[in-house]
């Protein structure tokens, strides 16, 4: 399993403008991460609400995010755990609920532009790819 989930966040910059974090993107996806279907559902979310995408291009994007992606589901086990984070570690829930995911299945590192780059919470490593050097992947 990979030691390494990724954020909606950073998978959305692979629609960026921006070529250095779109191919720091690009480069996450191909080490074949772990994502959740939060993850699937706040991208798509962000697709149709925010960047108003046709929904044949979304679904295009979803379709090769879950091609290059483990994808775990939601279960009422992360739900709890996501609870326990939001409140001890004072993140947004749905942040927590990314951290719980990459608790439960294992990884190592969270790749993230939106929580505390250094972090360690439970054993998974917070890290931003847009503004440090990528550690080694597992």
């Amino acid at each position: 399993m990979s030691g390494v989930f990724l954020d909606s966040n950073v998978i959305l910059y692979l629609l960026s403008a921006d070529t250095a974090k779109a191919d720091a993107a690009e480069a996450l996806l191909v080490q074949q991460p772990t994502i959740s279907v939060q993850v699937l559902n706040e991208v798509t979310s962000v697709c149709q609400r925010k960047l108003k995408l046709a929904w044949p291009d979304t679904l295009d994007l979803l379709n090769a995010i879950k091609a290059n992606c483990k994808v775990i589901p939601l279960t009422v086990g992360t739900h709890a755990k996501a609870l326990e984070v939001a409140q001890q570690h004072h993140l947004s829930f749905y942040d927590a609920h990314i951290v719980a995911a990459a608790i439960d299945c294992g990884a190592q590192t969270l790749f993230s532009e939106d929580m505390h780059h250094g972090a360690s919470i439970q054993g998974v490593r917070i890290h931003n790819p847009f503004t440090h050097p990528s550690p080694r992947l597992t």
